[in-house]
């Protein structure tokens, strides 16, 4: 019997060491053992000063990778981001015009808006089931990026809004990372709840559990106290505060760390130099490395804007939690981040963008004893093995493939 076509549209792929391209890439490898998997992306540019050597990457080559000639801009800024997902969506849709007879259902993963939308259209066109995961809203993330003028933001609501909700209405599944995304999906889009699929976002646990089942421990007990930021170092995470928080509490014997790159990295580096005897650190986190620097600190941070927490969890969570590191979450209280965090007992939540709350849980934790410490990453740990592990997700993601191709 032939085997079916899986058409992998995605925005990101590894090398680039980003959450959604390691599981995309998993979805991809499991795929492969039973369907015909292709991948179409654009050439690795995530995070912005991310260091990518010139040798090709090995992948699984139990699929094909197409690397398209599309725009690419990881700034972020708005019409570059638009230019480069318009640009996307045209590669990925002149690949399905011309190989439309052989696939039987796509994954419309590439950049928001414009993209998704062209691919739903060419789908459509062709009448080619099509699968669209919702890592984050779009519109509504777009407004922390324009003037805080209601109007503007009624105008841009008004325009892109009808965008998304032709991608995600005529999707054969929607799969959504949360149930409070679904719930806000379904009633600002109009799609009932049995189109949805709500499965979380994971990480390879074997990476981490390898690391601290064969590592030495990369902590060094004469290190200060570290208080630890790892991820993308965007306009969204909140790293200001951390800062401003961390030089107010001005705890002897401690230091920030602040890994990884964004596109905020150099501005927080000036803000950071404003602070004269502060020890406030910037990193580079070299890709397969996470688990050794999250190692070096004792307590992680988790900063997110007020109201971007509250419909889905940030993926550093569950990495943190995998180091089996204590968190402080500066997140919305009725968020899934928080109730994350409160359930596996493994740190603190506090109110998001206030220097004054998180200064004082900074000082609470650096006078927590280092027992309590530990048993918050244990804690932490043995929750995210039972919900954030890829063992327990990848297999759900690629039942709804299955159930769709096998129908």
């Amino acid at each position: 019997m032939k085997k079916k076509n899986v058409l992998i549209i995605t925005g990101v792929f590894p090398p680039e060491p980003v959450v959604s391209a390691t599981i995309t890439n998993d979805v991809a490898i499991e795929l492969s053992k039973k369907y015909v998997v292709t991948v179409l992306c654009p050439r690795p540019t995530r995070p912005l000063g991310f260091k990518f050597n010139n040798e090709e990457h090995i992948l699984n080559m139990s699929y094909k990778r197409v690397v398209v000639n599309s725009y690419v801009f990881p700034e972020s800024k708005l019409l570059g981001r638009f230019k480069e997902s318009i640009s996307l969506g045209k590669h990925a849709v002149h690949y399905i015009e011309k190989h439309h007879d052989e696939i039987d259902i796509i994954y419309n993963a590439p950049w928001q808006l414009f993209g998704r939308y062209m691919i739903s259209k060419a789908a459509m066109k062709y009448k080619i089931p099509y699968i669209t995961p919702v890592q984050d809203l779009y519109p509504e993330s777009l407004l922390a990026k324009i003037p805080a003028w209601k109007w503007i933001q009624k105008i841009v609501v008004s325009i892109l809004l009808p965008i998304d909700k032709v991608t995600l209405c005529n999707a054969q599944i929607v799969h959504t990372i949360s149930d409070k995304m679904r719930t806000y999906l379904a009633k600002t889009r109009g799609i009932d709840n049995n189109r949805f699929a709500v499965i979380l976002n994971w990480h390879n646990e074997e990476q981490f559990v390898n690391y601290l089942n064969i590592h030495q421990s990369e902590h060094n007990e004469d290190d200060p106290f570290t208080f630890m930021y790892l991820g993308n170092i965007g306009s969204l995470a909140g790293i200001d505060v951390v800062i401003d928080a961390f030089a107010k509490a001005d705890i002897s014997g401690t230091r920030l760390v602040i890994a990884g790159a964004g596109t905020e990295k150099e501005n927080l580096r000036r803000q950071a130099m404003q602070f004269a005897g502060i020890d406030i650190q910037f990193w580079d986190v070299p890709n397969g490395k996470v688990p050794n620097i999250q190692d070096r600190a004792d307590v992680m941070i988790l900063p997110v804007k007020k109201g971007f927490s509250l419909s889905s969890i940030p993926s550093k969570l569950p990495a943190y939690m995998f180091s089996a590191k204590p968190v402080i979450a500066c997140v919305d209280d009725n968020s899934d981040t928080a109730l994350a965090v409160i359930d596996s007992r493994c740190g603190w939540v506090e109110e998001p963008e206030n220097i004054n709350k998180l200064k004082e849980c900074m000082q609470k934790a650096a006078t927590t004893e280092k027992k309590i410490l530990q048993e918050m990453g244990e804690n932490g740990f043995n929750f995210a093995m039972t919900h954030f592990s890829r063992r327990s997700n990848l297999p759900k993601l690629c039942k709804v493939y299955e159930d769709i191709l096998d129908s």
